[in-house]
């Protein structure tokens, strides 16, 4: 079996790596990394979770110069979540190695405080196309020894418009450097942008248009209206820890989280329109296991970082199969099966021909009279969040709000679940059961020596 042993990496990385419980590397791994490490440009197509953030990240991270404080390595992402999640993973990736500075720079937040840490000097820059663009424009970013950039989630850049805005980006970065590109898809304008911009890449594909044989995937065929009873049908039926439901526009989302809500269901919408601490919010509580329902569109869910997702329901059918395919990646991930389920009225019907011809067979379709009988039985989320007026600007730690629940306030330890904090705000996820008694002593309480307003979430 293959491991990371066999690529050649610095002890500090394989610290990180041990630290992290990486032992052997994934498809994508195996086949990208021995490229990135040299030096030479891929183009790697490849799902969500299929591991490619370190395939990527450990040639970017050993690569650097650590004493020369210049740019030298640039992540584009579609998204301010994935650009995060990005800037996190490398980070733990780095954490051995000394005096590595990873900053992110995406839009809905102050570009001041940007320019202030860019002022410090960077190893690696991560961001969003608009917001790279903003500090070229203004000159507080200088891309001139990036000798490694990244385009990650390439396809769904250029399907949200950024084409333009990469192209400016790329002209500012050295003719002589190295670019990986990474696309869960393979449309034609990617490889167009890559016989622009790359020469002679490594071509690295670990996946098709299949399903992966871990997702176990039904189809209904369901009368016009009937999309809202038939996903709480699938909710009730399935009772899933967390799920993810794709509709295709803002509305759809906002309206069917409303529906489900109305029913007893904890559902949330997540889509472009929210500002950045709604999404914030939602995500956390998405991912403590406070809110079970994700009621997302396609743009707004790559990206996500999500590691066990037990279901996914297209409330309607996806524009091609190969969105389809990213869809339904996020569950049946560490080798925990998943479930997907697609909802098709009948005008829809074209598309699911569309993607048994990319298949090359026949989809399976289950008894949908059988599922809209089912009984409306609302998932219950196991905990509840609480949200801190303090953050990390504020000083406040995880194990300072940790301190103030298990000490005065009794609560268990086990009973508090993941503490994420942002600059200006925390949020903890507490059992259901103690949320009330939580929630009363952190606000008679104090963290960090001072008294800070605390609500739910």
């Amino acid at each position: 079996m293959p491991s990371f042993d066999d690529f050649g990496l610095s002890p500090a990385m394989m610290s990180s790596l041990s630290r992290l419980g990486l032992v052997q590397p994934t498809d994508i791994q195996r086949q990208a990394l021995p490229h990135c490490l040299a030096g030479r440009d891929v183009i790697a197509m490849a799902r969500t979770g299929s591991g490619k953030t370190a395939a990527f990240g450990i040639g970017l991270v050993e690569n650097l110069r650590p004493r020369d404080f210049s740019v030298q390595a640039l992540v584009l992402c579609p998204t301010r979540e994935l650009a995060d999640q990005v800037a996190k993973a490398l980070r733990e990736l780095a954490r051995a190695k000394r005096n590595i500075k990873i900053l992110t720079l995406c839009g809905g937040v102050p570009i001041g405080p940007q320019i202030g840490s860019l002022s410090h000097g960077a190893h690696i820059v991560v961001g969003t196309p608009g917001r790279i663009e903003d500090h070229l424009r203004k000159g507080t970013l200088d891309l001139g020894k990036a000798g490694m950039v990244v385009l990650d989630e390439a396809d769904r850049m250029l399907d949200m418009g950024f084409e333009a805005s990469v192209e400016t980006i790329l002209a500012a970065t050295p003719d002589r450097r190295q670019t990986l590109m990474f696309s869960a898809t393979w449309p034609g304008a990617i490889r167009a942008l890559s016989g622009r911009y790359q020469k002679d890449p490594v071509d690295v594909r670990v996946e098709g248009a299949q399903a992966a044989p871990d997702i176990r995937e039904v189809f209904f065929e369901i009368p016009p209206q009937a999309e809202v009873p038939a996903v709480m049908a699938l909710l009730s039926r399935y009772q899933p820890t967390s799920a993810i439901v794709f509709c295709a526009t803002k509305q759809n989302c906002d309206d069917l989280a409303a529906r489900l809500r109305e029913h007893g269901f904890s559902a949330e919408a997540l889509h472009g329109d929210l500002d950045q601490r709604e999404r914030d919010s939602v995500l956390v509580r998405f991912g403590n296991r406070s809110c079970s329902i994700l009621v997302a569109t396609d743009v707004a869910a790559r990206g996500l970082d999500i590691k066990s997702l037990p279901l996914v329901i297209n409330a309607e059918p996806a524009r091609d199969p190969e969105v389809h395919t990213h869809r339904i990646g996020r569950t049946g991930r560490a080798g925990e099966e998943g479930v997907a389920v697609t909802l098709c009225t009948p005008s829809k019907g074209h598309k699911i021909s569309r993607l048994e011809s990319a298949r090359g067979q026949a989809v399976q379709w289950g008894d949908s009279d059988a599922l809209l009988a089912t009984e409306i039985s609302p998932v219950t989320p196991p905990m509840v969040t609480l949200n801190i007026a303090g953050g990390r600007k504020n000083k406040v730690r995880p194990g300072d709000i940790l301190g103030a629940l298990t000490g005065e306030a009794g609560i268990p330890g086990n009973a508090v679940g993941k503490i994420d904090l942002f600059e200006f705000e925390s949020f903890v996820a507490i059992e259901t059961d103690y949320a009330a008694p939580a929630l009363k002593r952190l606000e008679r309480g104090k963290i960090k020596g001072r008294n800070l307003r605390v609500r739910y979430a």
